[in-house]
């Protein structure tokens, strides 16, 4: 992949899409950023808009409306086109509509000459990965899905809240579908170097297993909280994104739960789901294998046959 010019293809124009892009002008993630859409006009009033604030932002970046023949010398096709969720819908619900969209989209990509990373948010983002994966037909380490790394952040967040400590020195992970089977491998969290379980055996323990209970249900149930209110989520999946993007093209060989395609790994095979993986400018470096307990396991398990199950009725 070329590091000479960070270029980021960005398909849909939508509030997920715009929130992203807005994150790459503010963090000067990229050199180049092409908007795609099936409404060519609303992605020119976007790059527009875009532009119009880059004297404010410190970023040098060249923003324009294309088409998909821009995706040839792209470093990462960005994926967020789809039709919205509506309030009390799983994302699983999401599936069938938005197959369509990504038959039309995937397709004139591959067709560019487009030889990077494809990074899907659409939901339900593991299975919008797998096919994309299979659509696309590349390694599967040049596709991943968001999965659960917006998730995870959620979950750092209220653990911060709840040990008064910084999110960014908590150590722990949502895992699985990005949806109604995820689930917090607590055998795996960690403060700095000190596991959350031996916090609670403590004399006088700050929470308890019932309050890490239900912090993994707020985290679960956060999306449809969210929608609730305000009718869709966007920013925390913007943010999300640019910071894959960011380990991307900076080849930095970060550690985020994205939507990565399984080849044993925690006994699954042929499935995309949320795990901490090694990313650089070359994608997934490799997936990294978490010691779950039995019933962590267990989870995992079921929420993979969920997801296996959810594409094989597609057929």
């Amino acid at each position: 992949m070329r590091t000479d010019k960070r270029k980021v293809a960005l398909i849909g124009t939508g509030l997920v899409g715009m929130s992203y892009a807005y994150c790459l002008l503010n963090q000067n993630a990229c050199d180049e950023l092409v908007l795609i859409d099936i409404n060519r006009k609303r992605a020119e009033g976007e790059a527009m808009d875009l532009n119009h604030g880059l004297a404010f932002s410190g970023s040098h970046m060249r923003i324009y409306a294309g088409e998909y023949g821009d995706c040839r010398d792209a470093d990462i096709v960005a994926i967020c086109a789809g039709v919205a969720q509506k309030p009390g819908e799983s994302r699983l619900d999401l599936l069938k509509r938005n197959k369509e969209v990504f038959r039309s989209i995937v397709g004139p990509v591959t067709e560019s000459g487009f030889n990077g990373l494809f990074l899907v948010a659409t939901n339900p983002v593991d299975v919008m990965t797998k096919i994309t994966y299979e659509l696309s037909g590349f390694n599967s380490s040049r596709v991943l899905g968001t999965g659960t790394a917006l998730d995870t952040a959620r979950l750092r967040y209220l653990l911060g809240k709840c040990f008064q400590a910084d999110p960014r020195n908590i150590h722990a992970y949502v895992m699985g579908e990005h949806g109604d089977s995820e689930f917090v491998p607590w055998s795996q969290a960690m403060i700095a170097t000190k596991p959350i379980r031996d916090i609670l055996k403590e004399e006088a323990p700050p929470v308890r297993m019932e309050d890490l209970d239900q912090i993994s249900e707020e985290v679960r149930s956060a999306a449809y909280r969210i929608i609730e209110a305000k009718g869709a989520t966007y920013y925390g999946i913007g943010v999300a994104m640019a910071r894959i993007t960011k380990a991307i093209l900076g080849d930095e060989n970060s550690v985020l739960t994205v939507s990565a395609m399984l080849r044993g790994e925690y006994g699954q095979t042929g499935v995309f789901a949320g795990v901490p993986c090694i990313i650089n400018q070359n994608g997934i470096q490799r997936v990294l294998r978490l010691n779950l307990d039995p019933e962590e396991a267990e989870k995992m398990n079921r929420s993979c046959q969920l997801l296996r199950d959810t594409f094989a009725g597609l057929d």
